[in-house]
């Protein structure tokens, strides 16, 4: 059975549409779920950026605790066989939460490097599901700004295998969201 890595990053709990979606799907699955929004990682400032980016010797002990917590999401998601990724659309974005899991996760030498080439990303390809839910319709506008940043994040970490399954229209009366959430459930099944 395949390892799944679930990363929830809405602040609405049981009552997230993006939520109640990806708990349909992995119903009766080995998963880990990491919940952004009831644990969060820490925001990034000059301490975590510190306690990122500095040999964990020379480390003061309330810094060290920041880079233990970078090192196990960075081991779990390498030992993730796939991952799921809830990120609904909060003001043209994703949320602050996993915005908060990358900036963690970012690091030269770790999950990345740079090379003479450009960026190599350091964590290994992937399969990467990403569940966004709007309001609105803004897939393939340039208000949807969710699929280009964690395109971008995830290919600098090495995962280019990502997928993304919308379910939008969500506050555009009864029958869209409903037309809507059944048809990113059948995404999400196939």
């Amino acid at each position: 059975m395949s390892k799944i890595l679930v990363l929830k990053s809405s602040l609405l709990g049981d009552n997230s549409q993006s939520n109640q979606l990806i708990n349909k799907v992995i119903e009766g699955k080995e998963v880990i779920i990491r919940d952004l929004a009831a644990n969060p990682v820490p925001l990034l400032d000059l301490n975590v950026m510190t306690a990122i980016n500095s040999p964990v010797d020379t480390l003061t002990e309330e810094l060290k605790p920041i880079q233990l917590l970078s090192d196990e999401l960075i081991a779990e998601l390498k030992s993730a066989e796939s991952v799921i990724i809830g990120a609904p659309m909060y003001n043209f974005s994703v949320p602050t939460q996993l915005k908060n899991y990358f900036d963690i996760m970012a690091r030269a030498g770790v999950t990345f490097q740079y090379t003479e080439q450009g960026p190599k990303g350091l964590i290994g390809d992937r399969e990467v599901v990403v569940v966004t839910t709007r309001g609105g319709i803004h897939k393939d506008q340039t208000s949807d700004t969710i699929a280009p940043y964690l395109t971008s994040i995830l290919e600098f970490f090495g995962i280019t295998n990502v997928r993304f399954v919308y379910a939008e229209g969500l506050n555009m009366g009864d029958d869209m969201a409903d037309e809507s959430r059944s048809s990113a459930l059948k995404a999400l099944t196939v």
